[in-house]
């Protein structure tokens, strides 16, 4: 659930996504979308910040962890080496099938992270977790690996039934990824005219319910999802980073250190 902050997703209280067990704050590794999924990738959920203990100690447990999930045994950190990388080592030393489908164009199929996967595909729409289901399939024969980049969560917070007009609009912000270089005029920023525009307050705070309201919507798809999957699924439900809504004078993530942009929701367990 890209951008989705944890103190969000307590506040929506998805009842059929909390079935899967107990809903922990954790610490994603970094603050933006590209970085976070690479580290999702290499194994490395987000952390729960532990005290007095050494690093190396946390990730041997974590990697640990992947035997429960995957349901095998002898899963350990140096099974990942060298490469490093979940999805290669499931699909050719588990022989999983492994595809992507994800909402973000920062993850488009010629990003590093599409390593080690059969499919990856960049959706038409950013906030359609459904059409995503739709294309999901499992072979009999062979175990399946999904990930799924979810971006109803994500600025502007709008569900797929909202037209496209109606969606909010900051300067600076919607965009970005096409417009990057709209005010870069022979290799120098040409900055706006006029005094420098700051966040509204009552502007941010809605938005926020926008990202609120996104999760009682998925809470809806994710019980398809659950009918959907195979018995004996294993499900992780957890965001790349968190989002900031006017604190400390700081909008969205990226750029930002603080607790909030860090902060993320974590599921996971079998459905049935």
């Amino acid at each position: 659930m890209d951008s989705c902050r944890y103190d969000t997703f307590m506040e929506a209280a998805p009842r059929t996504i909390m079935k899967l067990g107990e809903t922990e704050c954790r610490y994603s590794y970094a603050s933006w979308t590209a970085p976070s999924h690479y580290n999702l990738l290499m194994g490395l959920m987000p952390h729960s910040s532990p005290r007095n203990v050494f690093a190396s100690e946390y990730y041997k447990k974590d990697f640990l962890k992947f035997n429960e999930r995957l349901g095998a045994e002898g899963i350990s950190f140096r099974s990942l080496v060298p490469r490093l990388y979940l999805p290669d080592y499931l699909r050719s030393g588990l022989g999983y099938i492994t595809r992507a489908m994800v909402s973000l164009p920062v993850l488009n199929s010629y990003t590093p992270v599409n390593c080690g996967f059969d499919s990856w595909k960049l959706m038409p729409d950013h906030n359609d977790m459904a059409a995503m289901l739709d294309e999901m399939r499992f072979s009999p024969d062979r175990p399946s690996f999904y990930l799924l980049n979810v971006g109803e969560t994500h600025y502007p917070y709008a569900l797929p039934s909202e037209p496209k007009n109606q969606w909010p609009r900051i300067s600076g912000v919607h965009g970005v990824f096409k417009h990057l270089d709209d005010h870069v005029v022979g290799g120098r920023l040409v900055e706006d005219e006029g005094p420098p525009r700051f966040f509204d307050q009552d502007q941010l705070d809605r938005l926020r319910a926008r990202q609120v309201e996104t999760v009682r919507y998925l809470d809806g798809v994710f019980e398809k999802l659950f009918d959907l999957v195979p018995k004996n699924t294993y499900i992780t439900v957890t965001s790349d980073h968190g989002e900031l809504f006017g604190e400390d004078g700081y909008f969205g993530h990226g750029p930002v250190f603080h607790e909030k942009v860090f902060e993320v929701p974590f599921l996971e367990g079998r459905i049935r």
